[in-house]
């Protein structure tokens, strides 16, 4: 091989060496690149996608990858429970859930795909959402009592509406009915929204909600909040009463919403993403944004979640027996 040949070989053996260096140091950030997904069961522009959305940006800084909202809407979030529990064990797929779809679903159903308590492991509560119950703008109760007592007088019951049969509207309404031993007649919508138009135009007498879902409506003047389903005052509402300071005990219900991963999902990688969750809630940006909408901050340790999903499907089960409800 000429002079001319063998400097050729050299460099050729050269650029596939610094080839071979690249595509070395290039093969960890790759394998290291993930993406963690928050399922949300509901359609884009809800309130369980918002506060998804709200913590994306800021829980994907917190754990150093991209994190993105991924919407599987449908059959009251078994659609969403049975992605989320068939995932790898990982914390890499979480899904962000109200209430009613882990401590009311196993009881309103008969048969349920999911089994919160088998399929799903705790991870945090996210926020609280307090329900507040409103009526019309023009009704005459300036109070939730004024409302009982109107209810107590009236020939025909007072008309309360629900976003469906078994869902958290509607079981408030069981709770206010029991603890003043007053009859209210149940007005099923397919949807909040339908429900809170009929309230406004004044076909059904008033409607249990959560905060952020009405707080708009409430300001524009268009209703009226007569009573808070919580333990204390809201600071966006601070002049409407609880129901336990008008004397009316028991009638508390709080529409959280929660992340779960899949079950077998191991208890570092749980613990990393609740440390993660909870520094992208105390980010001032993220707390400001769910606050203005109504929804509080409450990030929580595996065990508190678990005790309290315990406690409400106890709670919410005891109601949905007792009223024989079941799911339309």
């Amino acid at each position: 091989m000429n002079h001319l040949g063998r400097l050729l070989r050299r460099i050729s053996l050269g650029h596939l060496a610094l080839a071979l260096a690249a595509a070395a140091c290039m093969q960890p950030a790759f394998a290291q690149e993930k993406i963690t997904r928050i399922v949300v069961a509901f359609p884009p522009g809800g309130p369980v996608d918002f506060v998804a959305r709200a913590l994306s940006e800021q829980l994907g800084k917190a754990l150093g990858q991209q994190v993105i909202v991924e919407n599987k809407a449908g059959a009251n979030g078994a659609i969403a429970a049975e992605y989320v529990s068939r995932a790898a064990p990982d914390a890499e797929t979480l899904w962000l859930t109200s209430v009613g779809a882990v401590a009311i679903n196993p009881s309103l159903y008969d048969k349920l795909a999911y089994d919160p308590a088998k399929d799903l492991t705790p991870v945090s509560l996210v926020v609280r959402n307090v329900e507040v119950l409103v009526v019309g703008a023009d009704a005459p109760y300036a109070t939730g009592a004024e409302f009982v007592a109107a209810a107590k007088r009236s020939k025909q019951p007072l008309t309360l509406a629900s976003s469906g049969t078994g869902s958290v509207p509607h079981l408030a309404m069981e709770l206010l009915s029991d603890a003043t031993g007053t009859p209210l007649l149940h007005v099923p919508y397919k949807g909040a929204a339908p429900a809170i138009a009929d309230v406004i135009a004044g076909h059904v007498d008033g409607f249990f909600g959560d905060i952020p879902g009405l707080i708009g409506l409430i300001r524009g003047g268009k209703l009226k909040p007569i009573g808070l389903a919580a333990g204390k005052r809201h600071p966006l509402l601070p002049d409407v009463k609880t129901f336990e300071e008008m004397g009316i005990h028991g009638v508390d219900s709080d529409n959280w919403y929660a992340l779960f991963a899949a079950k077998g999902t191991p208890a570092a990688e749980i613990a990393r993403m609740n440390q993660a969750l909870r520094r992208a809630l105390e980010t001032p940006s993220v707390m400001k944004r769910l606050s203005e909408s109504g929804a509080e901050p409450a990030p929580s340790s595996p065990a508190e979640l678990a005790a309290l999903l315990a406690k409400d499907s106890a709670k919410w089960s005891a109601v949905v027996r007792a009223k024989n409800i079941k799911a339309d």
